[in-house]
């Protein structure tokens, strides 16, 4: 989850290239950062924790950089901690994205040959343990390369050396290169250096990459040979990371959904339908993702049941290694994901390739992992989103879902015809004043409660969870989403006066079901909220939405959205950054 940058060029003074290279990753992690550059052959390093924004640094100009931004795995965030750490003769630092699991293995046979450690990182483990290597070899390549290997788990490094050189190394946490000219760039993904490439080069697992005077060279870490590589064009034409006239990114992303939605309308129609070809022959289709993108392939999911009538189970990545022996050939994977580089679902996927099992991806960065794993490869092109909360993404990972959904059912014509529809609506709702008036009011009031419970079915099973997840997400607030037909069977028992339910619904089949769950809340006297195209006896509140019909889920959640987002400005969080969390989950 954390963030590595790096810069080699000699036009440009590359410590505050990297630094602003930092400044675009922050969302990867904000614990603490860190750069490091050479400077007469002096390798000065400056650190500090807290998030890079507001900061200026004090280095003086230099041609090579190599940055970090954290998010902390082992170790307590402090400035010690902080990456790049110094090899004890500071020759060289190296700064870290992944976790060392054998690290206190490998820690405990450093210290018996007598190593000193002065940090609480897991990353400390690989300066020493190339060190070691060094006693060996007085090659620094090899004694990275016999370090590296020794490692297990997702890890990837990058190291300045006081002779202005530098080396990196992928196994799972992401690396892209990027060139123009004499100018080379190092990153954890393609968006923060876009502007300045006109090619990249995707480091894939197991290799090593060596920038020395202004050329690069590509390795295989196991054995140390020489790889040939053609750079890729650097397609991303939207890397603007800007708020514009908005507060914060979040409500800026927010009123993104409506465009998002129309690149999902803009979608390779035949693309589409070789798709859905292949899904109408699977015998199961597992939709897979974490957090947010979890709840998006469990609607996905849902969709496929409920329109095209296929067997869709989706799971969580992090628990769906239990299903690696069930995955058959005649099986579908579909992984939505806006990095493309979620580790606990990239393991699934590395699986599933060795034995040749269908994968599709939805992916917002190109040149990600999970596309360069897929048999079918479709991209969001949503433009960046920069709020750790993911909204307009996970929009469009449920309008995406949906269209294949009526695709597979011969009505991809239709399907288009709902989206555009949608799109008109969520874009009035969002430009409707009175509805922001609403919101900010509810949010006043829930943002004090120590408790909120969601309630919802069939549809918006999913829809509650996700809007769980932006209010605990944005606000600290314990939030919780039940099935609705589940309350009997135990959650009344949390049911008592005042106590706040949301109740999502729409005008399908199972809306008796819901209005007669919060009949039974109201009776034990907590406070009914209701989002929901009509009004009904017995709300307190009462949120409107339009009924767009099959996709009046999707509607659902711009409301939830925006509430979580006035929960969380009201309380004064930090809105774009949550407490603890990271939005790219490159570590498991």
């Amino acid at each position: 989850m954390c963030g590595i940058f790096a810069y080699s060029g000699i036009k440009k003074n590359a410590s505050q290239i990297v630094f602003n290279g930092l400044k675009r990753l922050d969302y990867r992690g904000y614990d603490s950062w860190g750069l490091g550059t050479v400077v007469n052959s002096q390798i000065m390093v400056e650190k500090s924790i807290g998030k890079i924004e507001g900061v200026t640094i004090d280095l003086p100009p230099s041609n090579i950089a190599i940055g970090h931004t954290r998010w902390a795995t082992h170790g307590a965030v402090s400035n010690t901690n902080a990456h790049p750490h110094y090899s004890t003769d500071r020759s060289f630092i190296v700064a870290h994205n992944g976790i060392v699991e054998n690290y206190v293995e490998l820690k405990n046979h450093l210290i018996e040959k007598k190593y000193a450690f002065h940090t609480q990182t897991d990353t400390e483990v690989i300066v020493r343990l190339i060190e070691d290597k060094l006693t060996h070899t007085h090659d620094l390549i090899s004694a990275v390369r016999s370090a590296f290997v020794d490692l297990k788990g997702r890890n990837t490094i990058i190291i300045l050396t006081k002779e202005g050189h530098i080396i990196a190394a992928r196994n799972g946490s992401p690396l892209v290169v990027g060139i123009n000219g004499n100018e080379i760039y190092f990153s954890s993904d393609t968006l923060s250096f876009a502007p300045y490439v006109k090619s990249i080069l995707v480091l894939e697992n197991g290799q090593m990459a060596v920038c020395a005077n202004s050329k690069l060279d590509l390795l295989n870490i196991v054995d140390g040979k020489i790889l040939e590589y053609v750079m890729e064009k650097n397609t991303i034409k939207d890397s603007s990371v800007h708020k514009g006239k908005y507060d914060h990114y979040m409500i800026k992303e927010i009123f993104d959904t409506p465009h998002v939605i129309d690149q999902v309308i803009k979608q390779d129609k035949h693309e589409l339908h070789v798709f859905t070809k292949a899904l109408q022959r699977a015998r199961n289709v597992y939709c897979i993702g974490s957090g947010s993108t979890g709840v998006s392939a469990a609607q996905m999911a849902f969709y496929l049941r409920a329109i095209a009538k296929i067997n869709a189970i989706s799971l969580i990545g992090a628990d769906a290694k239990e299903f690696n022996d069930m995955f058959t050939t005649n099986d579908i994977i579909i992984s939505p994901s806006q990095s493309g580089e979620t580790a606990d679902v990239l393991e699934v996927l590395e699986e599933a390739r060795k034995k040749n099992i269908p994968i599709a991806s939805y992916v917002n960065m190109p040149g990600s992992m999970m596309t360069r794993l897929s048999d079918y490869k479709f991209m969001t092109n949503a433009g960046p989103e920069i709020c750790v909360m993911s909204t307009k993404i996970f929009v469009s990972q449920l309008a995406w879902g949906y269209l294949v959904a009526k695709t597979v059912t011969g009505k991809y014509d239709e399907g288009i015809r709902n989206l555009k529809n949608l799109s008109q609506h969520i874009k009035s709702y969002l430009h409707d004043a009175r509805n922001h008036s609403e919101i900010k009011s509810l949010a006043l009031q829930l943002a004090h409660k120590k408790d909120i419970f969601l309630l919802g079915k069939s549809q918006n099973m999913q829809i509650i969870k996700e809007g769980m997840i932006k209010i605990i997400e944005g606000s600290y607030i314990h939030a919780h989403a039940i099935p609705a037909g589940d309350l009997k069977h135990y959650a009344i028992t949390l049911m008592e006066k005042g106590v706040p339910v949301l109740f999502v619904f729409s005008n399908d089949q199972v809306k008796n079901d819901i209005i007669n769950a919060m009949h039974e809340v109201k009776a034990r006297g907590a406070t009914v909220i209701a989002i929901s195209p009509d009004h009904e006896p017995g709300f307190d509140e009462h949120i409107r939405v339009v009924d767009t019909n099959e996709t009046s889920a999707i509607m659902n959640i711009i409301p939830l959205q925006l509430l979580a987002y006035y929960m969380a400005s009201s309380l004064g969080h930090d809105v774009d950054k949550p407490r603890n969390i990271a939005k790219s989950v490159t570590v498991k």
